[in-house]
C-alpha cells in the first residue's frame, strides 16, 4: 500500500467506492475492506496528512468534515443503535491522509 491510500487510489478513481455522503470537499463512503459490518470512512478531498497536521487555515475545511461525520454517524446510530467515530495518529495511521472512521459492531477480526 502506498503511503496516501485516498489520494492514490479513491480520489483518483483507481479504486471504486460505494458513496455514502459527498459535499465539495468532504467524502464519506464504505471502507474497501471493512474491519466491522458497518464501516464508513470519511476524507477531505484535498491531502492533510493528519488530525494533528491541520493549520487554522483548514477550520472552514474541518467544521465541513466534522458536520459530513455528525450526519453519518447520526444515520449510522440510528440504523444500529450506536456507532464509533474513530481517527488514529502516528503508528496507527495506516495511510498518511486525514480520514475518520464511523464504524457499528463488533470488529470482523
Amino acid at each position: 500500500m502506498t503511503e496516501d491510500f485516498y489520494c492514490d487510489e479513491v480520489l483518483s478513481g483507481k479504486t471504486q467506492v460505494n458513496k455514502v455522503f459527498e459535499t465539495d470537499n468532504v467524502l464519506a463512503y464504505y471502507h474497501t475492506r471493512p474491519f466491522y459490518p458497518v464501516h464508513i470512512v470519511a476524507i477531505p478531498k484535498i491531502h492533510i496528512p493528519s488530525l494533528i497536521a491541520l493549520e487554522e487555515s483548514d477550520n472552514e475545511l474541518l467544521l465541513e468534515l466534522m458536520e459530513v461525520i455528525k450526519k453519518v454517524a447520526t444515520m449510522v446510530t440510528e440504523e444500529n443503535e450506536a456507532c464509533r467515530v474513530i481517527t488514529n495518529l502516528g503508528d496507527y495511521q495506516d495511510s498518511k491522509h486525514l480520514h475518520w472512521h464511523i464504524v457499528s459492531g463488533e470488529p470482523l477480526r
